[in-house]
């Protein structure tokens, strides 16, 4: 196995190369049946150094939990090669991101293709002096090498491939905000450190059998900055026709059916949770592309439809990227005016349909003996085009008004929340003093559901309730969140408690709803008459809904906590969201 300490070595030893054979992947050279190992992307990264040492350089930003290097290569045509070259010379910054899911390792195989033929001049003549490229090309590189035949039974090829999640068994794409994985969290200071302005996601489908060899999906489209989605729709069109010349039939949305195994359901788009790699990057105010080449095309169909997107996205940045820095920038300027505002936390699709024409087979769908199921059966001999409905009308689901200066963690939580501000690279200051009395609004759940199974190893909640104005203690050390800045949106996902991919909802707050102190009935028996003789409004309210409530009056441990909740021993942070909002800077 190649470690991370090997780099430096291989880097020196490997010997300077100009010629395309040196170059190619073990996967050309297979015919694009196979593809290589990961000890093949190391000793890459070091040769396209080597043979563009102006141009390229192979850098580590981070070590996987097995030991392996984590590698990127950057490449620029004229040698602006760290943050701060591309930075003073104004370029905009595409990432492209390979192997999230390593059994989908398309992208890996055929970005190292793209790359050498830009490099070489002889495609994309001058893309790549008018941007820098950081190109990944495996993420999840554990992954990569849990490597056998099989890993993907939905897919044609590779003959040998990766897994699909980290050695810890962490899907990276469902880990943007939590950041849980080491490895996303390299990813999250890659990203910190270029800012690009667009992040490509490279993947290969699941699903159903039909025509099409591709999805491009993009954000903010449907989602985030209203203007800047001018950019994301832009850019995805670009792509679109783009590819379609070449001859693939792309669509604009994941290709999955409404019901499972019935294509007359149809299709529905959607915007992604910020778990999601395209729901994420529209919350900094950039934009993102997935790209989800279909699984049952073969491996070398498959990496040369990649190729060619990567090949279209990077030509369309060296040619609009300017343009839209300044329209990201203008994205920025206009999150940190969002005090006030109300802000979708979630979309959703609505019932609104129209129908289209999809390229599919002819099926049978009939009754399994095995299953007992109805198991559907595609013909790939017979091509059919299906009628089918789309519902592609997406608005805001969940909405909150940004609070009017920003959120305060209190003290107890304050490295908790600052470790995950940090990852993101969120401004916020930690308060040298402490407040006795500070007007603040608190959240307070009525209601409280723990999930009953664990997602990506954490216990999720849900609950409702509401924001109210409240005065309370401010304690040293705590955190004061700011909404005026560029990443308002990302601010607003991680800390309001009704955001999908909330702290709060991935349960990282979980202590604070559960209880932990309880009144011996004895004493609560005691305590209840004590009440009643001392405010008969109390016990005329305790006689009314003994009256009127049935499973109140049925329920002794009910009746019970009617008076615990009103003694002075009640917890009164039970149920209490430990982040408050302020509209006063602190």
């Amino acid at each position: 196995m190649i470690r991370a300490a090997v780099l430096t070595a291989l880097l020196a030893a490997v010997p300077l190369a100009h010629a395309a054979p040196d170059l190619a992947t073990f996967s050309e050279r297979s015919g694009f049946e196979q593809t290589g190992r990961y000890d093949e992307v190391v000793k890459l990264c070091a040769a396209f150094q080597q043979a563009w040492p102006k141009q390229v350089k192979c850098v580590q930003y981070g070590v996987t939990p097995e030991g392996r290097p984590m590698l990127a290569l950057v490449v620029n045509g004229s040698g602006a090669l760290t943050p701060q070259a591309a930075k003073k010379q104004g370029l905009p910054v595409t990432l492209i991101q390979g192997g999230i899911h390593a059994g989908e390792i398309d992208g890996k195989d055929a970005g190292f293709l793209a790359l050498r033929e830009l490099l070489e001049g002889r495609v994309g003549k001058g893309a790549l002096d008018k941007q820098v490229l950081v190109f990944v090309p495996v993420f999840n590189v554990d992954g990569h090498e849990r490597f056998a035949k099989w890993n993907r039974p939905n897919q044609r090829g590779p003959l040998e491939m990766g897994w699909r999640t980290t050695a810890q068994n962490f899907n990276l794409n469902r880990d943007y905000v939590k950041g849980d994985a080491p490895e996303m969290q390299a990813m999250l200071a890659l990203i910190n450190a270029w800012d690009p302005l667009v992040q490509v996601d490279l993947h290969v489908t699941d699903g159903a059998k039909f025509q099409h060899d591709v999805s491009i999906q993009a954000e903010p489209v449907n989602s985030g900055d209203a203007e800047f989605r001018k950019a994301g729709l832009a850019l995805r069109s670009g792509i679109i026709a783009y590819i379609s010349k070449q001859g693939s039939s792309p669509q604009s949305y994941y290709m999955s059916f409404l019901k499972t195994d019935d294509p007359s359901s149809g299709f529905s788009d959607m915007v992604y949770e910020p778990r999601f790699s395209t729901g994420y990057f529209q919350l900094r105010n950039r934009i993102s592309v997935l790209v989800e080449t279909h699984s049952w095309k073969d491996y070398p169909t498959r990496v040369r439809i990649t190729r060619n997107t990567v090949l279209s996205i990077l030509q369309q940045v060296a040619q609009h990227g300017r343009q839209w820095q300044q329209e990201a920038a203008a994205a920025d300027q206009r999150a940190r005016q969002l005090a006030g505002q109300p802000v979708a936390l979630s979309y959703k699709t609505t019932e609104r349909s129209h129908m289209v024409d999809f390229n599919g087979y002819a099926y049978t769908r009939t009754q399994s003996d095995v299953s007992g199921a109805v198991m559907i059966h595609y013909d790939e001999t017979k091509p059919q085009v299906w009628r089918v409905p789309l519902r592609d009308e997406v608005v805001p689901d969940v909405q909150a008004t940004a609070p009017g200066a920003g959120y305060i963690v209190p003290a107890a939580f304050a490295q908790l929340v600052g470790d995950k501000l940090k990852l993101h690279g969120i401004a916020y200051r930690v308060l040298d003093k402490a407040r006795d009395r500070a007007e603040v609004e608190t959240y307070r759940a009525d209601q409280v559901s723990f999930a009953k199974t664990s997602f990506e190893s954490h216990q999720r909640l849900s609950l409702q309730g509401s924001w109210k104005n409240e005065a309370r203690a401010i304690a040293k050390g705590s955190l004061f969140v700011p909404i005026a800045q560029p990443k308002a949106r990302l601010v607003m996902a991680i800390l309001e408690p009704q955001a999908p991919d909330s702290l709060l909802q991935w349960g990282f707050f979980n202590n604070a709803y559960e209880r932990k102190e309880y009144m011996e009935a004895y004493v609560a028996e005691d305590v209840a008459r004590e009440q009643m003789a001392a405010d008969p409004a109390l016990a005329a309210e305790f006689k009314r809904k003994v009256e009127t409530d049935e499973a109140f009056a049925k329920n002794p441990r009910a009746r019970l906590e009617f008076f615990a909740h009103r003694h002075a021993s009640w917890d009164e942070r039970l149920d209490l969201y430990p982040v408050m909002r302020t509209n006063t800077v602190l």
